[in-house]
């Protein structure tokens, strides 16, 4: 058996390009294949691009010590602590080089223009570990250039500055304030035993979750699973008061939906459940992969881990981002590699299955009928940091 040793060496002859043909392409596969193999080097990537990120950090402020130092024995060299030790020794009746001088006078001429420069430079240095840790708190695989995941998060900026005018106007509050949550997504049944399922971004950071139905009810949830690659997430609801969602009123596509089909969702771009329809535009999401639809639905942050239903109610696919520069092109993970995850967790631990629902009896209803039905299965997903 493998080691965290053994697969971290792997990994890193997989990353250095030094695998050979055969043994990378058997690597390759395993990881398409394998969930857990795939969340192993997703944990091994953010890892050494973290110390990575780091060493370059610890080497821009040694550079920037040393120059620091530099500038210090340039203006005053006498004046030197015994915390920098003297190399050589100096004779205080040693006359100054005129190339010496010239140097000085620079300095003194210009040591607000070489402050500013030290201080751009140290901007550039945080402005770069900025990036790298937005880079890595949003490393999703779907999330490319011209892709924009669905993640509210505004809505904590939103509060807090009504929260700053309420204090402003009426004086703090006699409690303190609860945290109401940094972002939200939406989440759907799974199982009728109380597994729900969301889009990956949408919980990717969080220290805890809430779950809020249409009529408030309200429950705890912790995730079980996630799947980095397919943007998708497993939660499971751990409140003892909940009981269980009876049958779930759509059943979970295992196929392929056809190009043209009529399709529609349900999310939570708002605090009301908001409906949305349109057609399957392609088979293929963005840049052709071939694990997500891309529909003509309009859709906004909020609207990430709903559900794309066809007209008989069935769920094919979980909304996932949009196209940047067509608000129109949305896209959903297929409900396919939602059905091949549970089946792969279920042959992992085959004495806690998953109930899948195989049959829906929304087929026949009328839209408004079954938009009634299915927003008992529907929740706001709440973030909390």
């Amino acid at each position: 058996m493998m080691t965290d040793a053994d697969y971290y060496a792997l990994f890193e002859a997989y990353a250095q390009g030094e695998l050979a043909g055969p043994a990378r392409a058997n690597l390759e596969a395993r990881l398409a294949a394998d969930p857990a193999l795939s969340l192993r080097y997703a944990d091994f990537t953010e890892l050494t691009g973290t110390l990575r990120a780091y060493g370059q950090h610890q080497q821009a402020r040694q550079q920037l010590r040393t120059l620091h130092t530099a500038m210090l024995a340039a203006e005053a060299p006498e004046e030197i602590t015994t915390k920098t030790p003297l190399t050589h020794t100096v004779n205080p009746m040693l006359r100054i080089s005129r190339t010496e001088r010239r140097l000085r006078d620079f300095w003194n001429g210009h040591r607000a223009t070489v402050g500013v420069a030290a201080s751009v430079a140290v901007m550039a240095v945080f402005a770069t570990l900025l990036g790298l840790d937005i880079y890595r708190n949003s490393k999703v695989q779907p999330s490319l250039y011209g892709y924009t995941v669905l993640r509210r998060e505004m809505d904590k900026l939103k509060r807090n500055q009504r929260a700053l005018s309420t204090i402003i106007t009426q004086g703090p509050p006699a409690a303190p304030a609860v945290n109401t949550g940094k972002f939200s997504g939406t989440g759907f049944a799974l199982t009728s035993e109380g597994y729900i399922v969301t889009s990956y971004h949408v919980i990717q950071g969080a220290d805890s979750m809430l779950i809020e139905g249409r009529d408030r009810q309200r429950y705890h949830a912790e995730p079980v699973y996630s799947d980095v690659k397919h943007d998708l997430a497993i939660l499971r609801i751990t409140d003892k008061k909940f009981t269980g969602f009876g049958r779930l009123p759509y059943a979970i596509k295992s196929g392929q939906a056809d190009l043209g089909e009529r399709v529609f969702t349900l999310g939570y771009p708002r605090e009301e459940v908001v409906y949305g329809e349109g057609s399957l535009s392609a088979r293929s999401g963005f840049e052709g992969d071939t694990a997500f639809y891309q529909v003509s639905i309009p859709v906004n942050p909020g609207n990430s881990g709903g559900p794309l239903l066809d007209e008989r109610g069935n769920l094919i696919g979980v909304v996932s981002g949009r196209q940047n520069d067509a608000q129109s092109a949305a896209f959903a993970t297929k409900s396919s590699y939602l059905v091949r995850l549970v089946d792969s967790l279920d042959a992992a631990k085959p004495e806690a299955p998953y109930h899948l629902p195989r049959f829906g009896h929304l087929a026949g209803s009328g839209r408004p009928q079954q938009l009634k039905k299915l927003q008992d299965y529907v929740f706001v997903v709440k973030v909390f940091e």
